[in-house]
């Protein structure tokens, strides 16, 4: 791996172990409101999407006023549970001390929106660590579009062919790619390799590796 001035990650699944959290949350969203049971692997394969996307794959086509009411109910129970599921990868709170004792600049891409994150990223002791955040609230568009990597970019005043994006899902790689940005698939998490649509720059199967690997580039 070469070495790169700015880092984007993605947060669920990347940074924070968050699957079961998010299984468990729309488990209890659609007992409520569809009145049914959720395979687990049908919840995997929809981490990434924002929250609205999510519950159309699951209830529909959704009305401002459903989206709203249902997205209200979800978030309310995640908030109830989350310090029962919630942890960081082990490895990555090494991995980012190293990038920014290196005089890295690193920003969160994700598509989960700013209250939680900023919660959640503090209370695995991991917001510290970030020059920016970038949530479905900073763009328009929103992964797999470019835009959220190259807001991050902006708040960072980087640029994409100097800048590795990192994450756990193909939205993240296409994000990435369509930036201009180089990419890393980490598989340490739940998404399989054969579901990217497009090949990543590198393959990351632990955070220690990224450690490692990112303490390797700035010794070259």
């Amino acid at each position: 791996m070469k070495s790169y001035e700015y880092y984007l990650f993605d947060a669920d699944g990347t940074l924070i172990d968050t699957t079961e959290l998010i299984y468990q949350c729309f488990s209890n969203t659609l007992k409520t409101y569809a009145k049914r049971r959720i395979d687990r692997q049908e919840v995997i394969r929809n981490i990434g999407l924002p929250l609205r996307r999510q519950l159309e794959c699951y209830l529909g086509t959704l009305s401002e006023d459903e989206a709203k009411r249902i997205s209200s109910y979800h978030m309310e129970y995640q908030l109830g549970i989350y310090t029962n599921f919630l942890k960081p990868f082990p490895g990555i709170i090494d991995a980012l001390r190293n990038l920014k004792s290196a005089g890295k600049r690193l920003a969160v891409v994700t598509s989960r929106m700013p209250d939680s994150l900023e919660l959640y990223l503090r209370h695995t002791r991991l917001l510290e660590f970030f020059d920016a955040l970038v949530t479905p609230a900073s763009t328009s568009k929103h992964k797999p579009n470019p835009e959220p990597a190259l807001k991050a970019l902006e708040l960072l005043e980087g640029a994409p062919e100097k800048a590795l994006m990192v994450g756990d899902a193909t939205f993240d790689i296409e994000c990435g790619a369509r930036a201009g940005a180089d990419t890393a698939f980490v598989a340490w998490s739940h998404h399989p390799l054969a579901s990217l649509t497009v090949s990543p720059t590198y393959i990351l199967h632990s955070p220690s590796e990224l450690h490692k690997k990112i303490k390797n580039a700035e010794k070259e």
